[in-house]
This record gives structure tokens, sequence and C-alpha cells, in this order.
């Protein structure tokens, strides 16, 4: 089968990322962690399969993602989690929105700078 015939499989557990708003790499992406031109050849995942970056969605829509230990944002600088919170439950939101979209653009998938990971 072809690559493109398999769809993104996760990089992690090995199955289908079947949906945009599941996918690890597209919200790297859309929160400005990944550059364009190299989407193409980042690993996929699904969102809880890496739960470094799924413990900063806080939304009722999205069961909470705890991580014990020196990744944990329990033992992060509080405003550091605080940014990064609002950047990526963000970025989890866009990924609904380009999921409804019929015509958006790649291009135009990222938050604005303002809202992304520095």
């Amino acid at each position: 089968m072809a690559k493109c015939d398999e769809g993104y499989l996760c990089d992690v557990c090995g199955k289908d990322v079947e949906d945009i708003v599941d996918s690890d790499l597209y919200l790297r992406y859309v929160v400005g962690m990944l550059d364009p031109e190299l989407l193409h050849l980042a690993p996929e995942r699904h969102i809880r399969c890496n739960p470094v970056l799924a413990q900063f969605i806080v939304d009722e829509n999205f069961k909470p993602v705890r991580v014990e230990g020196d990744f944990g944002k329990s033992l992060l600088d509080p405003e550091m989690v605080r940014q990064r919170e609002r950047a990526v439950t963000l970025a989890w939101r866009r990924l609904a929105d380009i999921q409804q979209s019929e015509n958006m653009s790649i291009l135009d998938y990222p938050l604005p700078l303002d809202d992304q990971i520095a």
C-alpha cells in the first residue's frame, strides 16, 4: 500500500490518526512549534500519545492529561505554564475550526504570532 493510502499513523501507538483534532503534528504546527517546510517530514502521533504537550490543553471538551515527574506542569514555572496552556488550548480549539472548514489553506492554520509558543 502506498504511504498516502495508509493515512497518518501514530509514531507511538501505530494506530491511524483519523481526525485533525487528534493530531499532535497539526497541533504543533498550529501553535508554532513546527516549521511548515518540515510538516511533511515530522512524525505524527495522537495528541494523547504526546502527554507532555497534551497536559497544556485546558478545555471542558478535552479530558485532562496529567504528567508526573520532571516534565509535569506542576513542577514548571507557573507563568510559563499559564502561557503554554493558553497557546496550546487555543491551538487545539483551532484544530476543531479547521476540521469544520472546507476551504482553509494550510498556510492559514497557524495561530497569529502573538498567540503562538515562542
